[in-house]
């Protein structure tokens, strides 16, 4: 005979399918080795392997690709890694795990395995200069699509996203800043693979909005509007992260719909700034989110736009 579930069993499922996910802050996360009292300038990104390592880019000379243990200890600094990655992800494909970025200064677009060896080297010369901004792109951020297709997008200069196939052909760019998309620096994209097929999500950032596209550039519509500059950008499960300059983390669901909001800062002079010093910082309190990532677990990680260097982990109840 078959055993009907209970009531109780329905109001359990019921509440774990809708109760809002709740995140504790770890305080002082991060443990730099001896003789170092900052992690370095931060005007770049973070992403998390598939071993838990956490990776952060910075902007110091030498300092590159940074990798902390699950524990928050340093490991090591990525040897032949740029210092100047302002967006990048990790990717783990059949062939390997690859870190996957553009150069904001290099006018280069980068494949690198974990431990710093260049397999992949894109000039961004081979874009077409009618997608130039006085023949120069200012690359913010990329992500790679289940069939190994490249996006790119030139949030700092033209506004265009540029679409390369997994051996670094050139096949087209879309977007810019007139109709549909009317895009003002487009800061970060990131394949959603909430949906089949998979869409491409920007962070709008001068708009406040979140968009979608469709893999080949189709303008599909807004996902959320009214951000605090929306930055950056990460998937796990049905949500999405939005890092927002102006000090918050928003949770959405596949809908657009906020989920939970983390990290609110409301001291006006403390957010949008890469200046905010150490004696004002407050666990679990964002000052200028500008990566974001998830682990395995769905614990939430955010890098700050800070000169001294700050990293958040949110670890998820």
């Amino acid at each position: 005979m078959k055993k009907i579930p209970s009531l109780l069993t329905f109001i359990v499922l019921a509440f774990q399918l809708f109760a809002e996910p709740e995140y504790k802050a770890v305080a002082d996360w991060v443990k730099l080795p001896e003789g170092r009292d900052k992690i370095g300038n931060m005007h770049g990104d973070v992403a998390v392997s598939s071993a838990g390592e956490v990776y952060v880019s910075v902007q110091d000379a030498n300092a590159g690709l940074q990798v902390y243990g699950t524990d928050g200890k340093w490991i090591r600094n990525v040897k032949g890694a740029p210092s100047d990655f302002h967006g990048f992800v990790i990717r783990k494909h059949e062939d390997g795990e690859f870190i996957y970025g553009p150069r904001l200064g290099g006018q280069v677009i980068l494949k690198l395995t974990l431990d710093g060896k260049v397999v992949l080297r894109i000039p961004a010369s081979v874009i077409p200069n009618k997608f130039k901004n006085r023949g120069r792109v200012r690359l913010t951020g990329m992500d790679v699509a289940p069939n190994g297709d490249l996006y790119v997008t030139d949030g700092y200069s033209s506004d265009y996203v540029h679409r390369f196939d997994k051996t670094g052909k050139y096949l087209a760019s879309f977007g810019g800043r007139g109709e549909p998309y009317k895009f003002r620096t487009l800061h970060k994209i990131i394949v959603d693979t909430r949906f089949s097929p998979p869409r491409l999500l920007g962070t709008d950032r001068a708009n406040m909005r979140v968009i979608h596209m469709s893999l080949e550039g189709k303008f599909l519509g807004e996902v959320a509007k009214g951000l605090l500059l929306p930055a950056c950008a990460a998937i796990h499960g049905d949500l999405a992260a939005i890092g927002e300059i102006k000090g918050r983390v928003t949770l959405l669901d596949k809908e657009g719909k906020v989920v939970k909001q983390l990290g609110y800062n409301d001291r006006k002079d403390e957010v949008g700034t890469n200046r905010t010093p150490r004696i004002k910082w407050r666990p679990g309190i964002v000052t200028a989110p500008h990566g974001v990532d998830f682990n395995a677990n769905g614990d939430l990680f955010v890098a700050e736009y800070s000169t001294t260097g700050r990293i958040h982990r949110l670890n998820r109840k």
